[in-house]
């Protein structure tokens, strides 16, 4: 099946189109550096055709739940260098996602006395589980236009002790409502300078942040995640087939190492919609130029002819439907999130049609070893089920 077949990805070749989606898993210590948990975690996985891990702060102005992961400190660092060499020795590929969550993090996460910060104050609907009760996002304050440059810096730092930590490239999220994301979309982003009232103008920070990267590790080692139909914490866009065919285009410029987007829809009580439920079918060639394809909600067509890199979807997807998306050319590779949880070796379940484990969402963010590095490979159900 073409989803197990070798990707060009850059100068390397990967074993398969089946990536590891970045999954916050909740086990780094009190100084938000991974424990020796999250090194067999990810070696466990290193089948992968490239595991992106999980969402990593770059700064100390960007926090959310306790013992998620962050890259800014040398104890970080030193603690990120082991699991990244402990993926390469189980012959695997892995990229560092990197983000600041900008008005999604929380008061009592924060230096004391800061304000999340957006590029306006306009606050996130929802909030975070902390000591067993709801943490709301508070009312963020609007960054001064002299202030963003500091966190472009931060990004290129992030980005810095990424390749020092010898991950193979690293993934800039401006997706899922985080700060990034927050100046792409107008509905966030109500800005009067530099970063707010055209589309290139809200595009400028996430394209500064991506030019710090390839700065530092050229662009075959830069990824990108976007969701453009994301809007589950009042985040949207009134024209998201501009803005985001406009990201696309200035992504494809610049010649970076793939675009990695998520599908589909979430708001209030609705359910994710992947796009393979939509589309089952090419885009039309009967259509040109960057709009989208008449009756097509879904962008990932319209940026498939924009982006010419590696592109990467992510969504709900279970082995047939990516099978049908790659072979019809929408996609080049599909990424895996919950599935990638509680079935380690999913490229050999999908190649021999396997059953697939299930995972308990009570261990996503418990802690410990159980729920996390537990889950047997198949051909340890198998052993085990010899012995008894």
């Amino acid at each position: 099946m073409k989803l197990l077949e070798p990707l060009q990805f850059g100068s390397r070749v990967l074993p398969n189109r089946v990536v590891m989606a970045p999954l916050v898993r909740a086990r780094s210590d009190a100084n938000r550096a991974p424990t020796e948990l999250v090194d067999i975690y990810y070696a466990q996985r290193a089948t992968a055709g490239l595991i992106v891990t999980e969402g990593c702060h770059i700064s100390p102005q960007s926090t959310t739940r306790a013992n998620a992961a962050a890259h800014h400190t040398d104890v970080q660092n030193q603690a990120w260098t082991r699991v990244a060499a402990a993926v390469h020795a189980a012959g695997g590929t892995i990229f560092q996602q990197l983000y600041h969550v900008g008005r999604k993090a929380l008061l009592s996460t924060l230096p004391a006395g800061e304000l999340p910060v957006a590029p306006s104050a306009i606050e996130a609907i929802g909030g975070i589980l902390t000591a067993g009760q709801l943490e709301p996002f508070p009312v963020p304050r609007a960054l001064e236009t002299h202030e963003i440059p500091a966190i472009v810096d931060d990004f290129r730092a992030a980005v810095r002790r990424a390749g020092q930590a010898g991950f193979d490239g690293v993934e800039i999220l401006a997706a899922n409502g985080f700060l990034i994301d927050q100046f792409l979309r107008d509905e966030t982003n109500k800005r009067t300078d530099a970063y707010g009232g055209s589309v290139e103008n809200r595009a400028r920070f996430l394209l500064q942040v991506v030019d710090a990267a390839i700065d530092e590790l050229g662009a075959a080692r830069v990824g990108v995640r976007i969701s453009p139909h994301f809007r589950s914490d009042r985040i949207g866009d009134s024209d998201p087939v501009r803005t985001f065919s406009y990201v696309a285009k200035e992504l494809d410029r610049r010649g970076i190492a793939y675009l990695h987007m998520l599908e589909g829809t979430t708001h209030d009580d609705e359910p994710f919609v992947p796009l393979y439920l939509r589309l089952a079918r090419k885009p039309s060639s009967a259509s040109t130029g960057p709009g989208p394809v008449p009756g097509d909600p879904f962008l990932a067509p319209i940026l498939r002819r924009l982006f010419k890199g590696t592109l990467i979807l992510n969504g709900g997807y279970t082995r047939e439907s990516a099978e049908q998306v790659i072979t019809q050319g929408l996609a080049d590779a599909v990424a895996f999130g919950r599935l990638y949880i509680s079935n380690p070796d999913l490229p050999e379940r999908f190649r021999q049609n396997a059953p697939l484990t299930e995972a308990d969402p009570s261990t996503y963010y418990s802690g410990g070893p159980r729920g996390y590095i537990d889950y047997p490979t198949l051909n340890e159900q198998r052993g085990a089920a010899v012995v008894a």
